[in-house]
């Protein structure tokens, strides 16, 4: 296994979002034990992305999720925190893989042969795989700020700007979770502030 060449692949969840942390993982499969079913995360139901999720972790030669927080996203914008967290994510594989394939038009800084794809979670295993992992990851982060803030339905929206949580937020407030960078959040926040 010492001579193959390991491909890792590298995905993001998280951009879009109002609140939280964007999470990455990076995952390298084993060509020996393939997974079936795999498939970019968004296509997937929760309960299919939960079983893959638990068959990653058991079948690959090496995984790591990694996150960036909602000050580094209102710091340094969510791009740079996006790139930062998938960083963070390859950084702490215990493999270190020949060549990085990255979903999207960037790539993170990495001293490692790197490709960014764009839709590369649905033509890449290896991306697939990470982009399962990074959703699960950060679904189960939402599950729980859910349990710590129930007023906000967190649970539901995952963070989304959908009308509930933009209606929560003006019912509300603003929590420290809030990307302040964001528009919608912004606007309520100064509002608040009476700015």
């Amino acid at each position: 296994m010492t001579n193959a060449y390991l491909i890792c692949g590298v995905d993001e969840a998280g951009r879009g979002p109002l609140a939280g942390a964007v999470f990455a993982a990076a995952v390298i499969l084993d060509p020996a034990r393939p997974i079936e079913g795999l498939a970019d995360s968004k296509k997937l139901t929760e309960k299919k992305r939960d079983a893959l999720a638990i068959e990653i972790k058991a079948k690959s030669l090496s995984w790591a999720i990694a996150s960036s927080s909602v000050e580094e996203i209102d710091e340094i914008n969510i791009l740079q925190a996006s790139l930062l967290a998938m960083k963070r994510a390859v950084e702490a594989l215990s493999v270190v893989p020949n060549e990085v394939l990255v979903d999207g038009l960037h790539c993170p800084k990495l001293l490692m042969p790197m490709r960014a794809i764009v839709q590369g979670d649905s033509k890449e295993q290896a991306i697939s795989a990470a982009s399962i992992l990074a959703k699960t990851a950060r679904d189960a982060d939402l599950y729980e700020l859910d349990k710590i803030y129930p007023a906000y339905g967190f649970a539901k929206h995952k963070g989304y700007p959908t009308p509930l949580h933009l209606q929560m937020l003006e019912q509300h407030g603003v929590l420290s979770i809030h990307r302040k960078s964001y528009a919608p959040v912004n606007k309520i926040f100064n509002l608040k502030q009476g700015k």
